[in-house]
């Protein structure tokens, strides 16, 4: 659908790898002009605006955000996609620690949403989207930080759905299962045995294989766009079935 984001300004938070490197790539292809948001902007495409910016410092937002516009001249899409991971049970991680997931993860959104609704209100086409994950709806051994976060950020979704309705933005998220990304990769090469623990994570989700950056970006792209206009409030969920299928095992 290439042209669909034609005349449309994007902005991706944490758009300088993984995920968002595929979302900011899948969005400029079907025509938008994007802007990345990130504390490294060392990896972002050099077809892209890259400002660097900190999800945790409001008035680095408020900047980042405002540059973009002065170099646009607009803003109608924003992607909410920087975030950080974490492990552990409850009794694993610090106050410090949850303090500072959640200020990344779920704060961290509400800064950009905020700093981005006056120009957002003045958009034909208004339209937001947070990553969240499968772990908001799902239990994952070892998770208990990050799936708190994540299920905040479903829960800020549909709220902000029903807020901004009638200003006409429109408020989705995307749920992916376990991604092949940079701190998946990290996780993996920390593990006692990387391939077993590989294995292990493929197998979680019932397609057998982690979920790709582009399948993910493909996702976001749907609920941004344009001819989405009566999505909203939504979870988009891309895991291969884990969240919703309980297959039998294969047989020999």
């Amino acid at each position: 659908m290439s042209g669909e984001f034609d005349g449309l300004v994007a902005v991706v938070t944490g758009g300088a790898s993984g995920i968002g490197a595929a979302i900011t790539a899948e969005l400029g292809a079907r025509g938008g002009s994007v802007a990345v948001l990130d504390r490294d902007v060392s990896g972002a495409s050099s077809d892209v605006f890259a400002v660097v910016a900190d999800v945790t410092d409001d008035e680095s937002v408020r900047a980042a955000i405002e540059s973009v516009v002065a170099r646009f001249g607009r803003l109608d899409i924003v992607i909410n996609n920087a975030g950080v991971g974490a492990q552990g049970g409850v009794e694993d991680n610090a106050d410090a620690e949850w303090h500072r997931v959640f200020d990344v993860n779920v704060v961290g959104m509400v800064r950009v949403a905020r700093a981005a609704l006056p120009h957002l209100r003045e958009s034909p086409a208004a339209a937001i989207v947070n990553t969240c994950s499968v772990a908001a709806n799902v239990g994952l051994p070892q998770r208990a930080l990050y799936s708190a976060t994540k299920g905040a950020v479903l829960g800020l979704t549909r709220a902000m759905a029903a807020d901004h309705l009638r200003e006409g933005i429109r408020v989705n998220c995307v749920n992916p299962g376990t991604a092949d990304t940079p701190w998946v990769a990290r996780l993996l090469s920390s593990a006692a045995d990387p391939a077993a623990e590989r294995a292990a994570l493929e197998a979680r989700q019932p397609h057998g294989r982690l979920v790709s950056a582009a399948e993910v970006a493909d996702a976001v792209a749907y609920l941004a766009s344009p001819r989405s206009r009566s999505t909203t409030g939504t979870s988009l969920t891309v895991d291969g079935g884990m969240e919703s299928l309980r297959l039998r095992p294969a047989e020999d």
